[in-house]
């Protein structure tokens, strides 16, 4: 495991926006799992500017999203789809029928699990972009998920409601499910990038970095791959001993 202290949130999406676009640039097809929320924003937003500044082409790209809301539309501002194609793919030139994000449509676990074999069917993620909830989730998967678990439909623990809810106008209207991809589905990714930045994240680091491995921080799998890389800022990376 590669961990990379940076000063910044600026620093941190310069150094793995340039860890993704270095894997676009070397291979035209690759094939993206890409996360939301606020973590990867800077991220997005280095990768915009720096494709447009270089020509890079991203047209035969494939992403693959970890999670959806349940009951959202794609059209939906809250959803993750309408997140995505706002902060990334509306501002590149990307074939948006190459970028999968699970339906808020999904009904069963079964639906769900079809994603794990659109992602098979497309070779595999070659890079997986993760963030990190203060809880340890990756993905939406929770405190006690199994390490076996693939994409299917999750119940968010009231931390997670109450931390989304700063997107929402109220906290009533964040969903209590979504559709994510599992924690085998992520371990499948050829190479793994997570990004932290904020003190309420540091024990979550901690416990990704130094502490054991074990279901109560779901984080603590990415210790049993074997390429993942950790940026994080000062802050994020305060607990950590080593």
């Amino acid at each position: 495991m590669n961990v990379i202290i940076v000063k910044n949130d600026t620093q941190i999406g310069q150094k793995t926006g340039d860890l993704i676009l270095n894997k676009v640039k070397a291979n035209k097809s690759a094939v993206l799992g890409l996360a939301t929320g606020s973590s990867p924003i800077s991220t997005y937003k280095y990768i915009i500017e720096k494709t447009k500044a270089e020509n890079i082409d991203w047209s035969n790209i494939k992403t693959f999203n970890l999670d959806e809301y349940k009951g959202l539309e794609p059209t939906h501002e809250h959803s993750y789809r309408f997140f995505m194609n706002d902060n990334l793919f509306n501002h590149i030139n990307i074939d948006k029928n190459n970028t999968y994000v699970p339906s808020g449509a999904i009904k069963s676990n079964q639906e769900a699990g079809e994603y794990d074999k659109e992602i098979e069917k497309a070779g595999g993620i070659d890079l997986q972009l993760l963030g990190i909830g203060t809880n340890g989730h990756i993905g939406f998967n929770e405190p006690g998920t199994s390490f076996d678990s693939i994409t299917s439909i999750v119940n968010l623990t009231d931390e997670t409601i109450e931390m989304n809810s700063r997107f929402f106008a109220n906290k009533s209207d964040v969903p209590t499910q979504a559709i994510s991809m599992g924690l085998k589905s992520i371990m499948n990714a050829k190479e793994i990038v997570l990004i932290a930045m904020g003190k309420n994240k540091a024990e979550a680091i901690y416990h990704l970095v130094e502490g054991e491995v074990g279901t109560q921080w779901p984080c603590s799998i990415l210790q049993n791959h074997s390429n993942v890389t950790i940026v994080v800022d000062e802050q994020a990376a305060s607990l950590l001993k080593k």
